[in-house]
């Protein structure tokens, strides 16, 4: 388990990274990606749809383009406040600070849950990918993005001591697992490193 996905560790992390972040994550996570991600996705403009791991917001405003009922956590109030300051924090979005492993949500909730930039933090994904499922309705669909494993050897061990980065196979083994179905997976990244990002949506079985 890399040092970053330690709940504690996480949480201090962005403390100090949400004074920067929106400076920062264009280099890694832009406006591009977050259309292309988006593209992936069949959202209806009355569909009620979540981003786990939310941020300062970034994926939030793009969701906001289809639908007009979304909601958004995450587990660092730093990353919140900034959130907040765009978007305000019940209006139009409705906010919660929770945990990806343990949502605060009911059952069959959701018709779509987008999640970018937050499974490398997660200590356990299968069991936040079933905890995703849960609340997610039959037929919904989940987007998960990802850091893309590094085909170097250096960079995979310096990849495995931060945090979780996986490849398209792994990504098959972990949804297969948390009971997802139809999986598809595209590489996506800015100019300098097109495949650095791995966006993967599935589909929760029909009952």
């Amino acid at each position: 388990m890399g040092i970053l996905e330690n709940k504690s560790n996480a949480r201090l992390f962005y403390k100090y990274l949400s004074k920067v972040y929106d400076q920062v994550n264009p280099f890694i996570w832009n406006e591009e990606m977050r259309d292309e991600s988006l593209s992936m996705l069949d959202i209806d403009e009355d569909d009620r749809v979540l981003d786990v791991g939310c941020g300062t917001g970034f994926a939030t405003e793009g969701l906001l383009e289809h639908s007009d009922n979304v909601y958004a956590l995450d587990q660092s109030v730093h990353q919140l406040q900034k959130a907040w300051q765009k978007l305000g924090k019940h209006d139009p979005v409705s906010f919660t600070r929770g945990d990806a492993e343990r949502l605060p949500f009911q059952t069959d909730s959701f018709d779509v849950v987008w999640s970018s930039g937050s499974i490398e933090y997660w200590p356990n994904p299968i069991l936040a990918l079933r905890e995703i499922r849960r609340i997610t309705k039959p037929g919904g669909q989940v987007l998960i993005v990802g850091p893309n494993y590094p085909e170097s050897t250096v960079f995979q061990k310096l990849a495995d001591a931060i945090m979780l980065f996986y490849d398209r196979e792994e990504a098959d083994r972990m949804f297969e697992e948390a009971g997802y179905v139809d999986v598809r997976h595209r590489e996506m990244g800015p100019s300098y490193d097109p495949d650095i990002a791995i966006t993967s949506v599935a589909k929760v079985p029909e009952e």
